[in-house]
């Protein structure tokens, strides 16, 4: 970039990047909401995908424990509880427990993670080791993927419904309450960014940013296709179907 872009204009290149670079143009991804996943496959999606629910509040935490900005702090919080409960809202974690229990999993064994893909772990802690090391700009920029959201979520919930025999709406709250959740989220998100990301540098980082969380989004994915699809290659530990025969 020769110059700083405008507020418009860094919006829209931050859009484009949603648009080409998100984990819902994967292979498993359409796999997963087209119905051509088997019901294991399902499961080894839910079980991998709690290790990211669970680190969302402890990335949000130590965003929040590196920021003197008190408004940023007092918007950031509710990212927290929105997973880790509050009062009488169980929260996105119990939500996401709600959907491996109807799969048939074990919760105790979900919550060790113990049966998680070893390239799912690294791509978890590489984002909150991102988030806890990087600006607080790149770390709010990070959280950005949450303007795509919404139309992931629509189409997970529609597409499994209507697919699968073994999900229900029972075992969807996640998905429905992160409807309204994720466009709230991203919209403060992305008017920190257009409000602080004034130099070329500043944008570049922002954007890189945003690119790496698809990134993270997309290796796990990769992962999941890899040891479950093809050429199904189970790492040593990780969940296999085979053992609940």
């Amino acid at each position: 970039m020769n110059g700083p872009m405008t507020a418009d204009q860094l919006e829209k290149a931050l859009r484009e990047i949603g648009a080409t670079r998100y984990h819902n143009l994967h292979p498993f991804h359409k796999m997963l909401h087209g119905g051509d996943c088997d019901k294991d496959q399902v499961r080894a999606w839910a079980l991998n995908r709690f290790c990211y629910q669970t680190a969302i509040p402890r990335k949000d935490a130590s965003l929040m424990g590196r920021c003197d900005n008190r408004q940023l702090r007092r918007e950031w919080i509710h990212r927290v509880t929105d997973h880790d409960g509050d009062g009488d809202d169980p929260g996105g974690i119990e939500r996401w427990l709600i959907l491996t229990d109807g799969l048939g999993l074990d919760r105790d064994y979900v919550i060790s993670e113990k049966g998680a893909l070893p390239a799912t772990r690294f791509a978890v802690e590489a984002y909150v080791r991102f988030v806890r090391e990087k600006t607080l700009l790149e770390a709010v920029a990070s959280s950005l993927t949450e303007l795509f959201a919404p139309g992931i979520h629509r189409e997970r919930i529609s597409g499994m419904l209507e697919n699968y025999d073994f999900i229900s709406e029972d075992v969807m709250p996640y998905f429905t309450r992160r409807l309204s959740q994720a466009p709230r989220d991203a919209d403060f998100a992305l008017e920190y960014v257009k409000a602080n990301a004034k130099t070329p540098e500043q944008q570049q980082g922002v954007m890189d940013a945003l690119i790496f969380k698809t990134q993270v989004l997309w290796s796990q994915l990769d992962a999941l296709h890899y040891a479950y699809v093809e050429p199904g290659l189970i790492p040593p530990g990780a969940f296999d179907p085979r053992d609940m025969s």
